[in-house]
């Protein structure tokens, strides 16, 4: 009994690992999130039990607090022999995987890490931005925008992310974007620094919009979605759109 913790990568199903892909296909019980795509879940045997934990507000009868799901995992991996779950992009990047296997290491259940494809870096490479770059960036920073409390930019220290220079990754930071434009400015970084907006990054929706760091509010696009901010935004190096 082993519950396997799979990055199902940042949206194209052909982006999956063939390790994840080979635990799916003998798995027993298989937990996946909203943004997973559905097209994985035919690699699952035809009686495997699929478990959506996807945390979107307004559907009743599924977990969506984080503590739910790691009790369920622990209860499945009790019972059953192969328990894959599955998680956009990599289990451990802001994917609260650490949490899920604290849980299982805590309850006594064996597991697993799958490490996936994370969007940190496979959005902004199917928008042709490399993150690093010779001459324009010796770095990438990845951060969240999303940290939850009264002050979403409270979980990061924005005057030490701008001062390090180099390209900024922030995931989850779409509905916080004004604050995090805010922040990065009123620390130094300039106005007119390249920003692009990955959404729905390597599948057939993406969608790239670019700006400046003092146009990002003004960006309307919903999640899922990945920042770019850096001088490596202003670059196309690829057909961009999927």
């Amino acid at each position: 009994m082993t519950v396997y913790l799979v990055g199902a990568g940042p949206g194209h199903p052909e982006l999956l690992t063939l390790r994840g892909a080979h635990l799916l296909g003998r798995a027993d019980v298989v937990v996946y999130d909203r943004l997973v795509a559905h097209e994985l879940l035919d690699l699952a045997p035809t009686g495997a039990v699929r478990l959506d934990v996807g945390k979107t507000p307004g559907r009743p009868g599924r977990p969506t607090r984080q503590a739910d799901i790691n009790a369920l995992l622990v209860e499945h991996g009790r019972r059953a022999a192969t328990v894959v779950r599955l998680k956009g992009g990599d289990p451990f990047v802001f994917g609260r995987g650490g949490e899920e296997a604290e849980a299982l290491l805590a309850a006594g259940v064996p597991f697993e890490v799958v490490p996936g494809v994370s969007s940190a870096f496979a959005a902004p490479a199917a928008a042709g931005i490399p993150v690093t770059h010779r001459g324009l960036s010796a770095s990438v920073t990845v951060v969240t925008g999303r940290v939850g409390g009264s002050d979403p930019s409270g979980g990061v220290d924005w005057a030490s992310v701008a001062r390090t220079g180099g390209t900024l990754v922030v995931l989850m930071g779409m509905a916080e974007r004004a604050t995090v434009a805010e922040a990065l400015l009123a620390a130094g970084r300039p106005a007119d620094t390249a920003v692009a907006v990955v959404h729905w990054a390597t599948t057939y929706r993406q969608r790239v919009v670019r700006t400046t760091l003092a146009g990002l509010a003004d960006v309307d696009v919903p999640a899922p979605a990945t920042i770019v901010v850096g001088p490596v935004a202003a670059l196309a190096l690829g057909p961009g759109d999927a």
